[in-house]
This record gives C-alpha cells, structure tokens and sequence, in this order.
C-alpha cells in the first residue's frame, strides 16, 4: 500500500509519499481499500504542526486525512452488518491519505445513494461539521437568519444546504465574484463577496434585525464583528481560524500566529449575560469516538442527500501523489468545494 507520511512539521515538501504493509484489522474494525481521499483545511493544519488533536492521538511521524471512500476488503473480529466488497464511506481521525486503511466500524457508513465514490469522500468531514454547528449546537430554527463565512468552500457550502433545509434565511459571504454561483446554489439567500463591497454595512442591510446564528472559521479577522452583529439571543459559532495561516508557500509565520492571537476577542460571561447571545466552539476531531453522535449526523445526512435537499459538494480531484499541489490550491483560498484525492 502507499500512504501520504509527514515526519515534522513543515511546508508542502513535507508531503512524502510511502510504500508500506497493509495494516490489519483489529477486533470491531474493517480494512477499506481506498478510491477516493477528501481534503480538507484541517489537513493543511496537521502539516504545519499547528493542530492539536493531531499531537496529542498521534504525533510525529503522521498521516493526515478525515475521511476515504472504498471498498471493505478485510473484517476484524466480532464484526457483522459489513460484508467484503461493500462500497462504504468513512471518517478516520488522521490515517486517511492512504491506499488501506483500519477503521472502527461505527465510523463506516452505506455510500449514499447515487453518489461516487469519489463524491462520498468529499462528505463526511465537511457536512457532519455543518450539521453538528447549525443543528446540535445552535439550534437553528426556522425563519432564523444565518450568516455563514466561506460560503463557497466546503463547510461553508454545506452549511449554506443545511440553513436552507431548516428553512433559516441564510446570508453567505465570498471572497471573490466566481464564488458568488456556488453560494448562492448551495441555499445562499444573499450573497456578499467582500471583495467588491465592504462586508460589514452589506452584514447590516441585509440583516437589519440582527443575526440569529453566525458561523464563523475565519478567527480574528471576523470573529468581533460577528458576534457584535448578533441579535438578542443570537449565537456565534467558531470551527476554526483560518485567517491566522498562510495563504501561500505552506508554512505558518510566527508573526502573524503571535498577532492572530492577541487579536482574537476574549468574550466576558458578564457581557454575554446581559446581551442575551451565547459562543459556542468546536473541533470535531475530539468526538469520533461518540458513535450516537456519528449515527445521527450521517443519517442526517443520508436523508437529506436522499431527499434532494443535500447534495454532495463540487469536487476537484487530484491523484494522490499530486497532494502537495491540493495543500497548495485549498491553502490559497481560491477554490469551490471539496478537493479530493484519487488512489
């Protein structure tokens, strides 16, 4: 099998590929031949030995990788309900820029119907962040308004589906105008790319009222402003930071860290009382081991992508010893979508 190896943290040169055994299932795991391999922002992160689940279940050296699609080729002990030669779709937490994989079964699900593989695998990691922002922790309900960051890119996308299937009105910002389509097919109501308007007046005129759920991984760049834009009983949910990483050449500056830093806003308890609007934070890396949590939002998922109310990112694949190219594209902001990988 080959697998993506990363020894220290580091720029795209990093990004070694590797021949190697095929590992063994464990008892309560299947071995997946992988087809396809989603990238995800969280990837880039890993490499640059800035995430920290990363360093305290793995560390040096590491696989990146959140999520395959395949077929099971090989059962652990005490495994039923998943037979060989399924097509099946996972998330792994690390391990999934691979050839073969292991993975615990409650972390395997169906394909949806009608889906690729190569779709599949573009699935997981970015809608089940979606659902678990919008619907485990805010809470949207209908007739709410939401404004979703990066509305084109993955999570941002799925987001913008799953503000539309909740019936919400949701308010999507882009970076640029040929992202504009994309949000707006998604379920974007309105669209701002801020980069022919400034964003925070056009935030205002199109939701007078306030923001019920703003959902945010842009860190300091956005984070005050989004929360400041709230309505009473509004709620601010972050996923990430991206604005405190590079855009080009793979490696973080330790400047712009330290300053991201002291820029990020300290929210008081006092404050949050009095104005009726909560935060909330996440990293889904730290729950995979929460079956129920995993069940309910793939069958979420599964039942929207079935219905037609969900429907699976644009994808731009790569073959796999063409990774460190992805890290480039996704890092530099341009793209729509998931970028997938090919075995």
């Amino acid at each position: 099998m080959r697998k993506v190896l990363i020894a220290a943290a580091g720029g795209h040169e990093r990004l070694t590929l590797v021949d190697t055994e095929a590992p063994r299932p464990g008892p309560g795991e299947v071995r997946i031949a992988v087809a396809a391999i989603g990238v995800n922002y969280a990837d880039c992160v890993v490499r640059m030995g800035l995430y920290a689940s990363a360093q305290e279940f793995v560390g040096w050296p590491i696989t990146p990788g959140f999520e395959v699609a395949g077929v099971v080729d090989a059962l652990g002990d005490g495994v039923t309900g998943l037979a060989v030669g399924a097509e099946v779709v996972a998330v792994t937490r690390f391990g999934g820029y691979a050839t073969s994989v292991c993975v615990p079964t409650h972390q395997v699900f169906a394909v949806p119907a009608g889906l690729t593989l190569a779709q599949a695998a573009a699935v997981p990691a970015v809608y089940l962040t979606a659902w678990y922002a919008l619907h485990a922790l805010a809470h949207a309900c209908p007739g709410e308004t939401v404004l979703v960051h990066s509305a084109a890119g993955g999570v941002g996308g799925a987001l913008c589906q799953f503000g539309r299937r909740a019936r919400c009105r949701v308010i999507g910002v882009v970076g640029g105008p040929h992202k504009v389509e994309a949000a707006t097919a998604a379920g974007a109501e309105v669209v701002i790319d801020k980069s022919s308007a400034p964003l925070w007046p056009a935030v205002k005129a199109a939701a007078p009222g306030g923001l019920d759920v703003a959902c945010d991984a842009n860190g300091p760049e956005t984070l005050r402003h989004s929360y400041r834009h709230l309505a009473a009983g509004g709620r601010l949910i972050v996923y990430g930071f991206h604005t405190m990483l590079p855009r080009t050449g793979g490696k973080p500056n330790l400047l712009k860290l330290a300053l991201g830093f002291v820029r990020t806003p300290w929210f008081s308890p006092l404050a949050l009382t009095n104005e009726n609007r909560g935060v909330l934070g996440f990293n889904l890396s730290y729950m995979f081991h929460r079956a129920p949590l995993l069940i309910e939002g793939m069958a979420a998922i599964a039942d929207g992508l079935a219905g037609g109310e969900l429907r699976p990112p644009p994808i731009t694949t790569y073959p796999l010893d063409q990774v460190a190219q992805a890290h480039r594209d996704l890092e530099s902001g341009r793209t729509i979508g998931k970028l997938v990988l090919l075995t």
